[in-house]
């Protein structure tokens, strides 16, 4: 009863929310290209000393199958010492890490930067423990400044 409870408390408080805390995808708008923004994201990652693993271009990826997509480039980095740390909590997160940013061009030409919440991680994948969850959020303070910057006029 009480997990179910829990369980109840936990979906309420992330379909409730209005703003982006709780939001399963967070998403900023940017003034730039998505050339423009992958490269500012890049610059970003490198200043805070994160590892750069590589660029995943998607769109890249339709054409050389004879396909048309839009801009849409994922850019996959971390902190390997963090995401070894919250993988001793519960190794299912690898599946999620390391952590990812999209950056790709709407419907309407705009370019949007979008990223899992970290927070939806500790649901995900059952993850209690203070000091994995402190982890966490600190993964989801740096997501928010890191696409905060990059979007920034």
């Amino acid at each position: 009863m009480q997990k179910a409870f829990l369980t109840l408390v936990s979906i309420l408080f992330l379909t409730s929310c209005n703003n982006s805390r709780g939001d399963f995808i967070q998403t900023k708008e940017s003034n730039e290209s998505v050339a423009k923004t992958v490269s500012k994201i890049e610059t970003i990652i490198k200043k805070a000393k994160l590892t750069h693993f590589y660029n995943l271009d998607h769109s890249n990826n339709a054409k050389e199958q004879n396909l048309t997509l839009r801009d849409t480039v994922l850019i996959v980095f971390g902190n390997p010492h963090m995401g070894t740390k919250l993988m001793q909590c519960n190794q299912s997160i690898g599946l999620d890490l390391p952590m990812k940013i999209l950056v790709y061009e709407n419907f309407n030409g705009d370019t949007r930067v979008s990223h899992t919440n970290p927070e939806y991680y500790s649901l995900k994948h059952n993850i209690k423990d203070k000091n994995c969850l402190d982890i966490i959020n600190k993964a989801s303070i740096a997501l928010d400044a890191i696409t905060a910057e990059a979007v920034k006029k």
